[in-house]
Formats: structure tokens, C-alpha cells, sequence
């Protein structure tokens, strides 16, 4: 039986008509603050928390609900008898539903950086209440959602509540105090700058069920972390085409995080989260056709990505392809016409191309959890050191730090060759780095000739130099520091090829 209910929320939506199907059902309501003058303004009865207490509302509102004939009310256990006599003794009505939602803290943050307008959100009754009452679920129905409201009024109506539901409702009650410490400490990490903390907490919101995860056998979901804005995979919006699977997430964040480092309109077309084809040109549809063209073989099921709109000249190119996912900031009105003939393809709009500054890359072990800073590095000519006697061109240059652009977003061992903005070979994830370049050779032969080379990490022997030399690489970019740096200068020397160091590895696992 539910006799007596506790209401507090930040949240106003559907709570009057959740009280006053509560009022109807004959619960007894107790409130606080603006909520009480919400529900009076409504017509709904309800005793105000100080009338129960007999104490008013301290320190500017910061002491409320804090008090013995609160508490009391909610901890006590029905079946323990000292509990029952305690409660008689002190004149508590015992309560049986807590619905309570926490002061904006989220939503603060979001909106202002004054230390003071933050500190004031930060609520302390709330979730004290949240938390007696999933200690006490046995007892007492705890409601931190309003999507739960009607469902809630179904079950106190037919008085049928099942202690597994009470269990259920406790477990999504402790979610949500965990969620909101743990914002609160992220918040007050950043202002002590505090970038690797001795505990690390961390929330993430479910966007949705997959279909299974990385193979058939296995169950997976998709969350998001609670910071972010537009301008990422788990901010875009889904236009058509069957669900996203696992694989489909690590391939599209992969191939979107990658066009982020062009300025100009650019496309890259991804497999298994590697690349197979990069372009930039001045108009996209013409970067959409030239990274197809690098490997058109590779690009078969790909994952198609372009940081500017889809366009009516990229969607008649991309028509006749199989391809998994297109995501972009925007598909045109026309392009959208074109795609939307083809029913399985999953079209991702992001509403924005910008980086976003994450506190965190993190990576998931057995038993741990691995956390470093983002990799995000920027190159130019003023930070790159000309090793051999011959300087890169200016033409070449430009290769070498696009070329560079794409190895940050290739699993190693890895080397990537361009030509005019243009991958004509990329060997990806190699356990050799001289095998990396034989393959990049190997798939694309006839274009390597004229082409620039970056490595991902140093050159151990002379050997990926050399074969570079006789599939006729003109320049290379790579980190060095090996014990062999001057073994490696020399075999370019010999070959006439310009070589430049950035003291930067590009590994990526």
C-alpha cells in the first residue's frame, strides 16, 4: 500500500498529472519548496515538508528536506518493530514513495562558468533522499525518472508492485546519484587541473542496443559520453538504413576523425577502421571519386566519410557502389533523394565537422583500463628537420604532411603514400615495417612512382627504405630515432630521396 509520498523535483515535467493522479488514488503528498507551489498552484493538495518538520526552510533553501521526520519517515524498516515504535514515539509518518529529480548541475556547466552559479546547483537533499530510499526499497518506492510516472501510477492503482520492480527502481535510483557525483567530480578535476585523478569515475549514457557486437554471439550497446556536443559519431542523427552494428560504430569513428584533419572538402573511404582511400580537392564529390579510385577493391562494404555536405554529384558517384554508411555534417536535399533509392544504406548527418577537445582517449583491458590524453599533434614546415642533402619541394612538402594526416589514423606498423593530396598506397597494420610498404607496393604499384611516404614510427633497417626507392618514392616523412638513423639517411641519400624527421610517432594499436 502506498499511503504517503514524498515529491521534490527540478524536473517539473509530468509531475502534475503524476500528483494528481496521486491525489486521486487518496496518497497523502509532501513537498518542498517550488514544487509545493507548483502543485498548490494547481489545485493539488500536498503538505509542504515544513509543515511536517516544523522547521522552516534554512539558508537560503540549502537546508530542506534534511531532518529526522524526513528521514525517519523513509529508512525505517516495516517489518523491524523497534523501527515501528521508534517512529510512533517520535510522531513520523512513515513514507512510502520518494519521487525525486536533482537541482540542473549538467546543464549548469553547459550554460555558465561562474564558480558560484555552479556551486548553488549542486544538490545535496535530493540525492540523500534518492539514496535512503533505494536503501530502504523493500519499503519504499523510489522514482528518480519521469518516464516512469505512468507506468508507477499503473502499479500503486492495481497494488500490484513485485519486489523485483522495488529492486529495479532502486538499481536506476543508485544510477543516477552515481551519475551526478560523478559529473560533480569530473567538474571540480578541471578546475584543479587534475588530468589523471588516483580514481578515476566516469559516465557514459546509453544511446541504444545493438543488434550484437563485434561478432553475432555477442550482446553489445552504445553509449555516450554525457560532454559531448555535435560534431562526433555519437551526436549524429540517423537518416535511414538498417541499425548500426558494432563494427559499423569503430569503422564510421574511425573514418570521421580522420576527414577532421583537412581543411579542404576531403573524403576518406575505411575498412576494419583503416583506411583505403584519402582525397582532398576543391570540391567534394571530386575528393568522394579520387579516394574511391585509390583502392576500389578495398572499397567494397566500406565506410564512406566527407567533411562537407553530400552533394547531388557525390550521391550519383557513390548510387551504383556498395557501400555501408555515408556520414557527413549534412546531406543536400537532392543527394538525400538519390541515396535514399538504396534502403540498407545507413546515412549519419553530424550537424558540424568541429574537433572536439575530449579529456580522455581510453582503451579497455582485462581487469583495467589504460588512459592517455588525445593525439591530436599539428604539423607544418617550422617543426619538420630535413635530414639528407636534398630538401623536400614545395610540392612535396605538401604530400608529406597529408600523407603524415592520414598515417595518425592507421593502425601500425603503418606507411601511407600520396600523390597531390591523393593516398595511392597505404600498408596498414603490419608486423614488419618493411612488409607494410611491400603491401602498400603491392596493391597499388603503378601509382607509387612520384609518390611521398610517411611512416608511422622510425625505419629499424635501410630495407623500407630501398624498396620505397625502387617502387619510386621521391620523399618520406617519419619520426626517426632509431639506432640506425644514419644507416637509414644514407640509403636515401643514395637513392636521391629528400627525408624529413618530426620527432613525433604516430603509433596507433
Amino acid at each position: 500500500m502506498i499511503k504517503t509520498a514524498l515529491i521534490s523535483v527540478s524536473n517539473k515535467e509530468g509531475i502534475i498529472e503524476f500528483a494528481r493522479e496521486l491525489n486521486r488514488l487518496g496518497v497523502k503528498i509532501i513537498s518542498t519548496g517550488n514544487t509545493a507551489k507548483l502543485l498548490s498552484q494547481n489545485k493539488i493538495k500536498a503538505v509542504s515538508v515544513s509543515d511536517v518538520t516544523k522547521s522552516h526552510e534554512m539558508l537560503d533553501g540549502r537546508v530542506k528536506s534534511i531532518h529526522p521526520k524526513i528521514f525517519g519517515g523513509i529508512l525505517a524498516d516495516r517489518k523491524n518493530k523497534n523501527h515501528l515504535n521508534e517512529l510512533k514515539k517520535q510522531k513520523i509518518d512513515a513514507i512510502d514513495l520518494v519521487v525525486v529529480n536533482f537541482y540542473p548541475f549538467e546543464e549548469t556547466i553547459k550554460k555558465s562558468s561562474k564558480l558560484n552559479d555552479v556551486v548553488e546547483n549542486i544538490d545535496i537533499g535530493g540525492p540523500s533522499l534518492v539514496r535512503a530510499a533505494a536503501k530502504n526499497h523493500k519499503n519504499v518506492l523510489v522514482v528518480v525518472d519521469p518516464s516512469d510516472y505512468n507506468e508507477i501510477a499503473e502499479k500503486i492503482k492495481s497494488k500490484k508492485i513485485s519486489d523485483e520492480y522495488r529492486l529495479n527502481l532502486a538499481a536506476k535510483a543508485f544510477e543516477m546519484t552515481a551519475r551526478y557525483d560523478t559529473i560533480i567530480n569530473n567538474y571540480f578535476n578541471g578546475l584543479i587541473n587534475n588530468q589523471f585523478p588516483e580514481i578515476l569515475n566516469l559516465t557514459f549514457k546509453k544511446i541504444q542496443n545493438l543488434r550484437y557486437g563485434e561478432n553475432p554471439h555477442q550482446s553489445a550497446s552504445f553509449y555516450r559520453d554525457v560532454f559531448v556536443d555535435e560534431g562526433c559519431l555519437s551526436m549524429a542523427k540517423q537518416l535511414q538504413g538498417k541499425e548500426l552494428s558494432f563494427n559499423n560504430i569503430l569503422d564510421v569513428d574511425a573514418a570521421f576523425e580522420l576527414v577532421k584533419e583537412f581543411d579542404k572538402p576531403s573524403a576518406a573511404v575505411i575498412k576494419h577502421t583503416n583506411p583505403s582511400g584519402v582525397a582532398s580537392a576543391d570540391k567534394i564529390e571530386e575528393a568522394y571519386r579520387k579516394a574511391h579510385e585509390a583502392d576500389p577493391k578495398s572499397a567494397f562494404g566500406c565506410i564512406v566519410t566527407l567533411n562537407r555536405n553530400c552533394n547531388a554529384e557525390t550521391a550519383r558517384y557513390m548510387k551504383p557502389l556498395f557501400i555501408e554508411v555515408v556520414i557527413c555534417p549534412r546531406f543536400e536535399k537532392d543527394a538525400l533523394k538519390i541515396l535514399k533509392e538504396k534502403k540498407n544504406l545507413r546515412l549519419l548527418e553530424t550537424g558540424s565537422i568541429k574537433r572536439l577537445e575530449t579529456k580522455f582517449d581510453l582503451r579497455k583491458v582485462t581487469g583495467g583500463l589504460l588512459a592517455q590524453n588525445e593525439p591530436h599533434t599539428e604539423l607544418n614546415e617550422k617543426n619538420l628537420k630535413v635530414v639528407t642533402k636534398r630538401k623536400p619541394t614545395k610540392e612535396e612538402l605538401k604530400s608529406l604532411i597529408f600523407a603524415w594526416k592520414v598515417n595518425k589514423h592507421t593502425k601500425s606498423n603503418s606507411v601511407v603514400f600520396v600523390n597531390d593530396d591523393i593516398t595511392v598506397g597505404i600498408g596498414a597494420g603490419q608486423m614488419s615495417r618493411v612488409d607494410a610498404v611491400n603491401l602498400a607496393i603491392m596493391k597499388n604499384k603503378d601509382k607509387i612512382k612520384g609518390s611521398v611516404m610517411s611512416s608511422d614510427a622510425f625505419f629499424p633497417f635501410r630495407d623500407g627504405v630501398d624498396q620505397a626507392a625502387k617502387a619510386g618514392v621521391t620523399a618520406i616523412i617519419q619520426p626517426g630515432g632509431s639506432i640506425r638513423d644514419e644507416e637509414v639517411i644514407k640509403a636515401a641519400d643514395e637513392h636521391n630521396i629528400s627525408m624529413v624527421f618530426t620527432g613525433i610517432r604516430l603509433f596507433r594499436h
